[in-house]
Order: C-alpha cells, then sequence, then structure tokens
C-alpha cells in the first residue's frame, strides 16, 4: 500500500510521531491529510504547513470522534487510512495514581482507536479495503518501570491490534501496529537524556525516522512495525526466558530507583 492519492487520518496529528506521519503522507502524495488532535492550534500550524485539514477533537470523547468522522467523509470522502496515535503518559503505581487517571489514559490510549475504528470500518469493509494503524509502545509488549497506567494501557492497544489483524486481514482490511522503543517526542521529554533512556529506551530515534518505518511497513503490508533492531531480541529474551527477564526488569528497576 502506498498513500498516494489516499485520505489519511492522524489523531494525535499536532505533534511528535502523529506530526511526522502527517508530514510524511503529504510529502507522499496523500489526496488528502487529516491533523486531528486535542490541541487545535497544533493541529492547525500542521495542517498549515502541509495543505491539510485540522480537526480540533478530545478522541476520549465518542461523541466528538465520531462527529469528526462524519464530517471528513461528507467533505472528502471514503477514508483510506486512519492512524490511530493519540496517546497521554502520566501517572505512577497502582496505589498513588487516582482512579480518575486510569481512566483518562484509557479513554486515550485505548478506547479512541475503539471509536475511531467503530467510525470507519463499516466503510472499509463494505469497500472490501482498508488501513488503520495503531501507535502502541514496546511498553506494551514488554511494559515499563513506572506508570502503570501507561503500561497497561498499551498493552491492550496490542491486544486489540492483533485482534483486528486476525479478524478482518482476509475481508481486505490491514493492520498495522507500531510499537516504538525510545523515540524523541513531547511525551519523552527530559526523560529522553535520563537513566531510564540511556538503560531501558535504547538508542533514540527522531520522529522522521520512525514516519519512515511506517510507511515502509504499509509498502509490506507489515504487521509489526518496531523502531529498534534491539527491540526484537528482547521481545525474544522475554519470550523464551520469562523469569529471567523478570529478574532483570527488576534489577533495572533497582538501578533507576537508585540514580
Amino acid at each position: 500500500m502506498q498513500v498516494q492519492d489516499r485520505l489519511c487520518v492522524v489523531t494525535g496529528g499536532g505533534s511528535g510521531i502523529g506530526k511526522a506521519l502527517c508530514e510524511r503522507f503529504a510529502a507522499d502524495g496523500a489526496r488528502h491529510v487529516v491533523v486531528v488532535d486535542r490541541a487545535g492550534d497544533n493541529a492547525t500550524a500542521v495542517a498549515s504547513a502541509i495543505g491539510g485539514q485540522a480537526e480540533a477533537v478530545d478522541v476520549g470523547l465518542e461523541a466528538e470522534v465520531t462527529s469528526m468522522f462524519e464530517r471528513v467523509e461528507a467533505e472528502h470522502g471514503p477514508i483510506d487510512v486512519l492512524c490511530n496515535n493519540a496517546g497521554i503518559a502520566s501517572g505512577g503505581d497502582p496505589l498513588t495514581t487516582p482512579i480518575e487517571e486510569w481512566q483518562r489514559q484509557w479513554d486515550i490510549n485505548v478506547m479512541s482507536h475503539v471509536y475511531a475504528i467503530r467510525a470507519v470500518l463499516p466503510g472499509m469493509l463494505a469497500r472490501g479495503e482498508g488501513h488503520i494503524q495503531h501507535t502502541a509502545s514496546m511498553a506494551g509488549i514488554l511494559t515499563s518501570h513506572g506508570n502503570a497506567p501507561y503500561a497497561t494501557s498499551k498493552h491492550a492497544v496490542v491486544g486489540l491490534a492483533e485482534w483486528m489483524s486476525i479478524t478482518y486481514h482476509d475481508k481486505g482490511i490491514r493492520t498495522y501496529l507500531l510499537a516504538p522503543l525510545g523515540v524523541r517526542t513531547p511525551m519523552l521529554g527530559n526523560a529522553a537524556d535520563s537513566e531510564w533512556a540511556r538503560s531501558a529506551a535504547g538508542p533514540l530515534k527522531e520522529v522522521d525516522e520512525v514516519a519512515q518505518q511506517v510507511t515502509d511497513a504499509f509498502a509490506e503490508e507489515r504487521f509489526l512495525i518496531l523502531t529498534d533492531e534491539i527491540a526484537q531480541g528482547w521481545m525474544e529474551f522475554k519470550t523464551k526466558e520469562p523469569e529471567k527477564w523478570l529478574r532483570g526488569m527488576r534489577k533495572l528497576q533497582a538501578r533507576i530507583e537508585n540514580a
């Protein structure tokens, strides 16, 4: 699949990986790029730079998501490519993180994908073609230190993407799972230079590198998109020797706490 002449919608498109995806799609000749972000000013800035369309939407609210997709399809026709990229990260352990924060991350990190799927999938199935990309994290495959809500919700994104691929691939729907390791984004912030980043996130990638990796996966119609080769080795180690992997993660946790 190539994005040329396609209608592409990117949530969380106002910054970070989402912004880079919007820029990449526009450069590759997408017919129209819709930049969706809760921060309307950011969405407008990106859309203006690439000749796209800005949509200020809280993707954690189903009514806003549904209304936006209805409006876009009424104006521009069927959506070919959906990138569920919006995400947030905050909080700590289950004892100290308020339930409201758990719910907020669940709504943005998981349910926004579900709301978008419900809006675009019927049309894609009717046409027999569609491309849906989910941005999770290696925290959703390997887990992470700290921020239990983020690790938990990103695991759910991985499960949703796998289910989508199994269920709808033979009906013409291609599903892609982006699982970034260390990427220099606003979400990472000052942590880019932290002990965690040096020890656990691997060599940091830039967002434009990740956007290219996504379009490469689109061209191959390849499900899993890893941003760094080291991630494959870590996945295999966890699967082969889970107890040893957990012991190593505990040691790394202690190093971070004592740094």
